[in-house]
């Protein structure tokens, strides 16, 4: 190599950026939209508990905290190190979750987390952000004609299906469908040919009766009533029809905060968790869903716009990755609270009670702020 190209390379690559350069490339009006969220959240579960920040809100609140630590401190590591911790931190998932089949806490008739002295985590919170790295790291390492070849799809197929499969055994059917679409949309975005996709649908299609002999019973009565609400309106059905009563007493202006009539005498199910959209809604009414939502969208138009920006594919996957599973998270909780979806045990992010979750999704919002910081970054090839 010439003293030429040498030099050329070097006046390519771009300067380092200080510290203070780090601080200012954070995106602070996402930051502020996710703390808007977190605060909502905090409204909701004081409400749900019926006007105390005691034992739901108060704790949301110190783990927003200790979240945004997490965010932060995550947003101004350079991208390389992510690339290199890409297949350890999946490792470890793929361990915690193998854990909580042998030694996991069974709670809800379901064994999902592992107690760690006073600390209990929900590994497959963890694996969907692993899942998102691992592939951005595989395909950042692929040249775009790879890509679309079937034998290059293999591997990425094994790295999705893996934790999808541990976590259909605890069984949680929500997260194993959150893992599966999220890695999907990776890889449609990162080249895979439409045709197998297509393939791969016609697949499932025909292996739907296999699924569904191999479901628990609580699944398969979900599913049909899902189907048919009115089939057993006191029993299976109950859930799903009293958060649609909910809703719909809320109207345009809600009740009023602290005056949800179905939250306060328990008439709606977890409402602390996988109903807390409809604790919010019976309250602050369409307008207030429309803002909350509102506030989601925003989040996904700067994921994209960030994705978009970035000079390198690492970031650009990564970008896309978190984007798409937040989309799931809203778009499945609440589809599943409206009747739209079969109710699964999915959070709404920052809103819903759960320490692993606000963890895991605040350290996923902290890699997306971590491309834009590092956007102009140059990443080596590597698989």
């Amino acid at each position: 190599m010439s003293l030429a190209s040498m030099q050329g390379g070097a006046l390519d690559a771009p300067a380092p950026i200080g510290f203070t350069e780090k601080i200012w490339r954070i995106n602070w009006g996402l930051v502020l939209v996710l703390t808007a969220i977190a605060g909502i959240g905090v409204l909701a579960l004081y409400s749900a508990a019926g006007g105390r920040f005691d034992p739901w809100a108060s704790r949301h609140a110190m783990r927003y905290v200790g979240a945004f630590g997490v965010m932060l401190v995550t947003a101004l590591v350079p991208p390389r190190v992510w690339l290199a911790l890409a297949w350890p931190i999946y490792v470890i998932a793929l361990l915690l979750l193998v854990a909580v089949d042998v030694v996991g806490k069974t709670g809800m008739g379901a064994q999902r987390w592992l107690v760690l002295g006073p600390i209990q985590i929900q590994p497959s919170e963890i694996a969907k952000v692993a899942v998102i790295l691992v592939l951005a790291r595989y395909y950042h390492g692929l040249r775009k004609e790879e890509a679309a070849r079937l034998l290059y799809v293999i591997p990425p197929l094994l790295v999705i299906l893996m934790p999808v499969a541990l976590v259909m055994v605890q069984p949680d059917l929500g997260t194993a469908m959150m893992v599966l679409m999220g890695g999907a949309a990776l890889l449609f975005v990162a080249g895979v040919r439409l045709w197998m996709f297509l393939v791969a649908g016609v697949g499932a299609v025909a292996c739907l009766p296999i699924a569904w002999s191999l479901m628990h019973e609580y699944q398969r009565r979900r599913v049909l009533t899902f189907l048919d609400p009115d089939r057993d309106p006191l029993g299976a059905g109950y859930h799903i029809t009293q958060s649609k009563i909910a809703i719909g007493s809320g109207g345009l202006f809600g009740k009023g905060f602290g005056k949800g009539t179905q939250s306060a005498l328990n008439f709606l199910p977890e409402k602390q968790t996988d109903f807390i959209f409809t604790t919010f809604v019976e309250e602050w009414g369409l307008v207030g869903a429309l803002v909350l939502l509102g506030l989601f969208a925003l989040v996904l138009i700067w994921g994209f716009s960030i994705a978009l920006r970035c000079q390198h594919h690492f970031g650009r996957l990564v970008a896309l990755g978190v984007t798409a599973m937040m989309f799931l998270y809203v778009f499945i909780n609440t589809a599943m609270v409206m009747g739209l979806l079969p109710v699964v045990g999915v959070p709404l992010p920052l809103v819903s009670n759960g320490g692993t979750a606000m963890v895991s999704v605040m350290f996923a919002c902290g890699l997306l702020i971590g491309v834009n910081v590092y956007r102009d970054a140059q990443l080596p090839r590597t698989r």
